[in-house]
């Protein structure tokens, strides 16, 4: 499906050659496609190093970045309920209600009811003995230049449900560390 997007921009972007801007709007599951297609689309600025770490570059720089995307300019990146950080790590899941034992098992049964996308949501997919895709997703990598192409974009906003989303946590879809979470009750 990742694929399919790609091909999809490259080929928008052909017919339609009057286009100078390109902004994402996703839920869910198409967040994390938009975010792995926009690091196959990114060009790095004339003249710019590539960046193969963000870590490696101070706050100031992360905020926007340059680049284009399919030769258009990165506006807006927006998602909502995407499950960034994957859902293997405890209570990522709601409906597993944080138990390990079920949350183990989810994480080994996954691709049997979703396929591939089962393993890369649970970070069990491993090709080529790298590290899980959303992991590699988390900066520049020979797979694709993830961060940049996110920098890229001039507005960047993850969108989360507080509550009653027992499909894609709060944790994984604010991209949130345990002590940031609110309390509810």
């Amino acid at each position: 499906m990742k694929l399919i997007l790609i091909i999809q921009v490259r080929q928008v972007v052909q017919r339609r050659r009057n286009l100078r801007k390109i902004s994402f709007v996703a839920h869910s599951l198409g967040g994390l496609i938009s975010r792995y297609a926009i690091g196959k689309l990114y060009e790095h600025p004339i003249g710019e190093e590539p960046r193969l770490n963000m870590y490696k570059h101070s706050h100031e720089e992360d905020q926007y970045g340059g680049g284009k995307l399919a030769g258009l300019e990165p506006m807006n990146f927006i998602t909502s309920a995407t499950p960034h950080l994957g859902s293997r790590c405890n209570k990522q899941l709601p409906f597993l209600f944080g138990v390990p034992l079920l949350e183990r098992t989810a994480a080994e049964a996954a691709h049997l009811i979703v396929g591939r996308t089962g393993k890369h949501l649970f970070l069990s997919d491993k090709d080529d003995e790298k590290p899980p895709l959303l992991v590699r997703m988390v900066e520049d990598c020979d797979d694709g230049k993830f961060m940049s192409a996110l920098r890229s974009f001039k507005r960047r906003v993850a969108y989360a449900n507080i509550t009653y989303d027992h499909i894609v946590g709060w944790r994984t879809s604010s991209i949130r560390r345990e002590h940031e979470l609110p309390e509810v009750n």
